[in-house]
């Protein structure tokens, strides 16, 4: 089942959620406007704590290589926990 997410009339939706980390408390007081312009909000959880990070899809002309979505696997091993609980959330 998807888990629909509405925020300031935007739309996301959960499409992963390794290790049940998915908080909607914990990552709606986390999310500020800065995330509003990504595609994807990537959120990580260590040592208790959550980190968000956007991440813009290959064809927005935004992306740069730090943000580009098809590098999250690349940003998940190398700058998170190991086999650290995170979600992904999609702006619709």
């Amino acid at each position: 089942m998807v888990k629909e997410i509405i925020i300031n009339n935007n739309s996301y939706e959960l499409i992963k959620n390794y290790r049940d980390a998915y908080n909607e408390e914990e990552f709606l007081s986390k999310f500020t406007d800065y995330f509003y312009d990504y595609d994807y909000v990537v959120g990580d959880i260590a040592y208790g704590k959550l980190r968000l990070k956007g991440f813009y899809d290959s064809k927005n002309k935004k992306v740069k290589k730090i943000n580009d979505y098809k590098n999250v696997d690349k940003y998940l091993k190398e700058m998170c926990a190991n086999d650290c609980k995170h979600f992904i959330v999609h702006k619709k």
